[in-house]
């Protein structure tokens, strides 16, 4: 490594360093909210979640700062894209890890995992649903994988389930690659709405003497 004045390098060793046009929307936001941020991105995973070689020739790892998550980041190998693909309201991807599954990041950002997706699902669902006796009906905003579904569904009581979903793509791409999860459409008692939650939720809660109410948002 070289340092000091007028010292010159191989720019070929150097990471790339990506324009702003060139980064997915979450490190874009991150850098709207954190100017000063230097903040870099690999062009298809959001730095701070992730970490790649430089080539596959050297060993070494390049790790890159996000501001939305200062001082931490957790580290997953990507073996293989799945699907990349983008909706009209976020980047959806998914892959496959070498110890986690199969992956789900929306605009960069981890949603859930194969590995460990349950322990998300069941406490938003069976907490509150544990909460009050005998719920009937339950409305669910957001939740397009289907995982929150598959909890909600194992309440006998429950004779309703309504989910308000803005982004249809996600929950096609989720009924493809995570099918354990997007198994909670199946169950007659869902009905689908895929609109934006703040132009429906008051609608569907409307007339309802007692419904509980799950919101399932991106990470």
């Amino acid at each position: 490594m070289s340092t000091g004045e007028g010292a010159t390098g191989n720019d070929s060793d150097a990471p790339r360093v990506l324009g702003e046009d060139d980064l997915p929307p979450c490190c874009r936001k991150a850098r709207a909210s954190a100017p000063e941020s230097e903040a870099t991105c690999h062009e298809t995973v959001v730095s701070g979640w992730f970490s790649k070689p430089l080539s596959d020739t050297d060993g070494e790892l390049v790790y890159f700062n996000n501001p939305m998550w200062p001082g931490e980041a957790h580290s997953l190998k990507v073996e293989k894209i799945l699907y990349q693909g983008k909706s009209e309201f976020q980047e959806i991807l998914v892959f496959e890890s070498s110890l986690y599954g199969k992956v789900l990041a929306l605009d960069g950002i981890v949603q859930l995992t194969e590995r460990d997706e349950c322990a998300y699902q069941e406490m938003i669902a069976h907490l509150p649903l544990c909460s009050i006796p005998s719920p009937k009906t339950v409305l669910v905003l957001g939740g397009g994988d289907g995982g929150v579904l598959r909890e909600v569904a194992r309440h006998s009581s429950v004779e309703h389930i309504d989910i308000c979903e803005i982004d249809k793509m996600v929950i096609d791409v989720c009924k493809k690659f995570f099918p354990d999860l997007s198994v909670g459409f199946e169950d007659p008692r869902v009905r689908l709405h895929v609109d934006d939650a703040l132009n429906s939720y008051e609608i569907l809660l409307k007339g309802c003497m007692m419904r509980l109410l799950l919101i399932h948002l991106i990470q």
